[in-house]
């Protein structure tokens, strides 16, 4: 299969993976469409805009990341080791509507909508040890810094797709 074609959904599989993101205390939900054991890793994430994500990367070279958006608007942050915003693609169905985070990237994403849907894949077996290593400079999910933290990332979401919106 192709990494970059999209499986197709239907409404009532979106509203119904939505509504289990919107009940989870993390703001969002996987629907994962590999094996166990797989080496190509397919899963929609069904997100509300209130879900944080500690920035992290995925230790590996072949684990180059695809986010497509199938629903929403989202932003994609890089950053360098120190925690310094370095980039940022906006992400939406009628704009941009996917980005590769290369392997070993700082990256982390925050919904701009109420709240999104994306198709991701990735190579390589999972295994939870090894999948992904989380920035020691940002705040753990649910960590009582985390919301502050959060907002200022979305604050700055915000704002750059405000700024694009005025150009347009």
């Amino acid at each position: 299969m192709n990494t970059n074609e999209i499986p197709m959904l239907i409404p009532s599989e979106i509203n119904d993976g939505l509504s289990l993101a919107r009940s989870s205390p993390r703001h969002r939900y996987p629907k994962l469409l590999h094996g166990h054991g797989d080496e190509l890793n397919r899963v929609f994430n069904f997100m509300t805009q209130d879900s944080y994500m500690q920035p992290h990367l995925h230790p590996g070279p072949e684990k180059i990341e695809f986010i497509h958006v199938v629903s929403g608007t989202l932003a994609v942050i890089f950053f360098d080791d120190n925690g310094m915003i370095t980039d940022c693609t906006l992400l939406s169905t009628t704009g941009t509507s996917y980005v590769k985070v290369p392997a070993f990237t700082w990256h982390t994403y925050i919904i701009t909508s109420t709240s999104a849907v994306t198709y991701e894949t990735m190579m390589g077996v999972y295994n939870p040890e090894t999948w992904k290593h989380f920035a020691s400079w940002a705040p753990v999910e649910g960590h009582s810094d985390s919301y502050s933290y959060f907002k200022n990332l979305s604050n700055y979401a915000s704002s750059l797709f405000t700024n694009i919106a005025k150009k347009t």
